[in-house]
Order: structure tokens, then C-alpha cells, then sequence
């Protein structure tokens, strides 16, 4: 009984098959419902060789003394005064309204609470006391709604504020940040759209980044549960904040090491969401690095090609300076033409044959609240003597007082310093 129903079967298939071989599918596929092959990918294109020159010049480090006061520089009508030494690594500054400032030390891993009670214009010994510690290279802080926010190597922490400025003991806010690398520095603050915004750094200095979140800025949801790339190919953007009057974004970007005394210059930039800003193949205004290796570009297009899709810097400044801080003014202390403006804190640089950076510098604003120019403002800490260069002086963090002075720190040995308007020309 089998017999006859095998004979049907192998009928059928037959006449399957002879149907099939009338259809003329081509034997090298894609066949239907398979995905087509991917193309071949491009060979990089081809780039001339070139030879970098490169220097590694650090200044001797001298330890502060009242004397070298003498050789800071600032323009007519301001002075600086010291209001603390010897803090330690001195860092980040939040200032509060009441005259309270939150100070963080990177390599202590704390924060510490300084207030002038006595008004004498100094922070006393007595006028100083840790209020957190075992926070791993706490770095950027903001307030908001009476909490303080501290941004370190893998998290943020928020802490709620006593009257006296005692902090609560830190609650973790977000967490799984990437791995620090070379760049452990992170700035973060609130938004004015309400979200909490943090850089991150590259972890190293011209290759591609491997974690989609390093050598970004990230945008945080208002409880810390969600976040997103909000800008990348920023190599190191640590002080970033919003113009008070137009509420745009803007950014001091650290260029690449290595590459020669006079690029990558350091970057102002508007920054935007979804945007590339080109690091590490590209500089300023979209100048394609000769020094970056071009091979792993996205789709190995030409570096040109690259440059020219990411978006270019408003203003540049002398390469190697280490921008690490910045806040728009909004005091009253100064005079008019200073408001809405922003100060830079650039560290200074390492690997260049004539030092740059050990300074704060002044982005002026015009009458339409656009940046033209990038000029110095607090100067003097690197001087060449008897043929070396010296210097007493790394800033690192810088405030608006709630005063109207500006503050700023140098975390080499542990000073605050202040620099006020005397009213004159």
C-alpha cells in the first residue's frame, strides 16, 4: 500500500524541482528573504607622512609664599588676595548665598565646608571642616533644590544641605560612569532644562574612544535613572556652562598631547545635541589632525571628509593651556562690561617648548551675547628666570563669590584666591 504513495511523492518533487529550475535564480545568491552582501569597506585614504616636533617642558614647581602675590598680573582696577593655603589638592568651588563655599580635593577624595564668619576676608583655620569624604576623585559639583551634587571616578552622589552646610551622608545618584583613564577630572551641572549634565573625559589622549560615554557630555534625567549622549568627540570638556542671557551651551575643550607646540589649539565651543565635535581626527575649526591615525575613522572615509561633517569651534586659544574650569559671570561686583562674561581656569601645560595656561582667562561676550575673544585676566604664575621657567601656581577651579568676586583655586599648594573690583582705571 506504501508503493503508490512514494510514486505520487517523487512525482510531485519532480515537477517542484523542473518548476524551480525555470525561475533562472541565480546560484551566487542573495537569495530571496536573505539580506543582501555587505559591500566591501573602503581602504583608508591615503595620507602623506609627517613628523611631529614635540616638547616636554614642565615649569619647577615652587610652593606659594605671600611675596609671589607680586607677579600675578590682573587688569587695571582689580586685585587679588589670598583667603586660604594650604588646602591640600584644592579643586572645584561651589559657592553658596550665604557666603558658604563647598570645596572639593580630588586626590583626598572629600569635600570640605569654608565659611568667613569673622569677615576679615580670609577662611580661617577654624572657618574650615571636611563634611564628606571617601568620594573617589570627586571632582564637579552643583546645588539644586537644597541638595549638593558631586560627580567622582564612577558615580554621582547627591547630599542634602544642612543650615550650617554640614552634608548628609552621600546618596548615589548614577552610577556605572566610564573608567577614568588619564582624564579623572568631571565637570557636572544642572541644566536649565531641568537635566543634570556631566563630562567625561577620554581615557587617553588620540585614540579612538572604546566606550560610547567617554570623551562626551551626558544628559541626566532629573532622578539619575535614565541618561544619554548629549554631545561626544570632545576629548576633555571639563568646564562647560550656559550663557545667562541666551541659555546656549558652551564648552572649553582640551586638545590632544603630542602633537607639536602649537596643536590642537584649546576649543570654545557651542555645544548642541547629537553633534561630533571631531576629536580625535579633527581640531578647531574642523582642521583635520595630520598626527591622528586615520584608520579607524567611522567607514574610513578620508579625514577631510570626517572634518567637515563635525561641527568647528568659535573661538581657539594657545594649545596646551589645560582649560579645566569655567563659570559666566553674574556678579555686580565687577563693573558693567563684565557681566554674562565667562572665566576660564587653564591649568597650564606640560609638553610645550614656551609654557601656556597658569591662568585665568576672560571670554568676552559683544552686546549680542556672542564670545569674540579669549584674553587673560589673572596672569603671572609661570616666569622664566635666569633662562628656567618656574611656577608657583596650577588653577583649577573658579566661582562668582556671593559677593561679586571671583574665586579661584590653585590645587598645587592648596591656595583660594580672590580677585576683586577696586572701582578704578
Amino acid at each position: 500500500m506504501r508503493k503508490p504513495l512514494l510514486a505520487a511523492l517523487t512525482v510531485a518533487l519532480a515537477g517542484a524541482f523542473s518548476a524551480l529550475a525555470q525561475t533562472a535564480i541565480p546560484l551566487t545568491g542573495p537569495f530571496p528573504g536573505q539580506p543582501t552582501p555587505p559591500t566591501p569597506r573602503p581602504l583608508p585614504a591615503p595620507e602623506a607622512p609627517v613628523t611631529v616636533t614635540a616638547t616636554r617642558n614642565e615649569p619647577t614647581a615652587l610652593g606659594f609664599t605671600p611675596d609671589k602675590l607680586a607677579r600675578l598680573k590682573v587688569p587695571a582696577g582689580f586685585t587679588v588676595t589670598v583667603m586660604a593655603s594650604e588646602l591640600g589638592n584644592a579643586r572645584s568651588l561651589q559657592t553658596m548665598p550665604d557666603g558658604g563655599v563647598y570645596l572639593s580635593r580630588t586626590k583626598q577624595n572629600d569635600i570640605w565646608y569654608l565659611k568667613d564668619v569673622n569677615k576679615d576676608g580670609k577662611f580661617d583655620a577654624g572657618e574650615r571642616r571636611q563634611v564628606a569624604s571617601n568620594l573617589s576623585l570627586v571632582h564637579g559639583m552643583d546645588v539644586k533644590n537644597g541638595k549638593l551634587y558631586a560627580i567622582g571616578q564612577h558615580d554621582i552622589w547627591v547630599m542634602d544641605i544642612a543650615k550650617d552646610g554640614t552634608l548628609s551622608v552621600p546618596r548615589v545618584f548614577a552610577t556605572q560612569l566610564p573608567d577614568v583613564g588619564q582624564h579623572s577630572a568631571r565637570g557636572v551641572k544642572w541644566g536649565p532644562d531641568g537635566f543634570l549634565y556631566a563630562s567625561i573625559g577620554s581615557t587617553n589622549n588620540d585614540a579612538a574612544p572604546q566606550n560610547p560615554e567617554e570623551a562626551t557630555i551626558l544628559r541626566l534625567s532629573p532622578d539619575g535613572k535614565w541618561r544619554e549622549v548629549y554631545a561626544r568627540g570632545l576629548r576633555h570638556t571639563i568646564g562647560f556652562g550656559w550663557q545667562p542671557v541666551t541659555k546656549t551651551l558652551y564648552g572649553m575643550d582640551q586638545g590632544s598631547d603630542w602633537h607639536g607646540d602649537n596643536i590642537p589649539p584649546e576649543e570654545l565651543n557651542v555645544i548642541q545635541r547629537g553633534r561630533v565635535y571631531g576629536w580625535p581626527y579633527c581640531y578647531g575649526d574642523k582642521q583635520p589632525d595630520p598626527y591622528a591615525n586615520s584608520s579607524t575613522i567611522p567607514g574610513l572615509i578620508s579625514k577631510t571628509d570626517y572634518c567637515n561633517r563635525t561641527q568647528g569651534s568659535l573661538l581657539n586659544y594657545t594649545a596646551h593651556a589645560a582649560a579645566i574650569d569655567m563659570t559666566f559671570y553674574t556678579g555686580n561686583q565687577f563693573p558693567a562690561e563684565y557681566r554674562n562674561d565667562a572665566f576660564v581656569a587653564f591649568r597650564g601645560s606640560w609638553n610645550r617648548n614656551e609654557p601656556s595656561g597658569y591662568e585665568i582667562a576672560r571670554v568676552d561676550f559683544d552686546a549680542q551675547n556672542r564670545p569674540v575673544s579669549i584674553t587673560p585676566f589673572v596672569s603671572g604664575f609661570v616666569f622664566q628666570e635666569q633662562g628656567q621657567w618656574k611656577q608657583f601656581g596650577r588653577v583649577a577651579g573658579v566661582a562668582v563669590y556671593n559677593d561679586g568676586s571671583l574665586l579661584f583655586t590653585d590645587d598645587q599648594s592648596g591656595v583660594i584666591y580672590r580677585v576683586r573690583s577696586t572701582g578704578g582705571q
